[in-house]
């Protein structure tokens, strides 16, 4: 009677542990990315003094951006994310991600933001219509290029409009030790426990 009632439990242990690690799985896995931009990376090198090291971290369907910039030759006046070059680290392509509320009329600043890939409004419409018109097809267009080393980030000032310093975002993924070592103690105690319901009474 015992045995006939232990193998159920063990059942519903093993759905538990399999449950646990597929939703476990499932949860996407924030990746950070970062982007040099010079005015020698532009696709028509210049010799600005400019240089930006931006920071970006793609959440699930939230891309954070931190764009620091810093000795522009002249004012700065928009900044965007372009995507998708042909080529990795070369090419040019068009505006996918305008900055909102990007610090301009200024040689140096900080800018911070948060776009939420899901909404149709962050994209350059013309970026959109060319990926399918929607936000998902577009954020996964923009994700790939990412990974791919075919999307940068571009600020444009007065002197060159067309981009006075540019960097191609690198993929940098960050590991997430914690989550997988919650897992493993999880499973090991869902197995350990498993263990002591089939060894017989002694």
């Amino acid at each position: 009677m015992k045995k006939a009632h232990t193998l159920p439990r063990l059942a519903a242990l093993a759905l538990a542990a399999s449950t646990l690690f597929a939703a476990t799985a499932s949860q996407a896995v924030p990746v950070t990315y970062r982007a040099v931009a010079s005015g020698p990376a532009e696709d028509i090198p210049n010799g600005s003094p400019g240089s930006s090291v931006s920071t970006f971290e793609i959440d699930d369907m939230i891309l954070r951006a931190e764009v620091p910039f810093r000795d522009l030759s002249a004012p700065a006046i928009s900044a965007h994310i372009h995507c998708c070059t042909t080529d990795a680290f070369r090419g040019v392509a068009p505006i996918a991600i305008p900055f909102v509320d990007f610090p301009l009329g200024g040689r140096a600043g900080d800018y911070s933001y948060s776009f939420d890939l899901g909404d149709a409004a962050i994209y350059d419409p013309a970026f959109l219509t060319a990926n399918g018109g929607t936000p998902q097809l577009a954020s996964g267009a923009l994700i790939d290029a990412f990974n791919a080393n075919q999307a940068y980030v571009n600020i444009h000032s007065e002197r060159y409009p067309a981009g006075e310093i540019r960097g191609f975002a690198v993929a940098a993924p960050i590991p997430e030790p914690t989550t997988w070592g919650m897992l493993g103690l999880g499973l090991g105690m869902l197995a350990l426990y498993g263990r002591r319901r089939v060894m017989p009474p002694v």
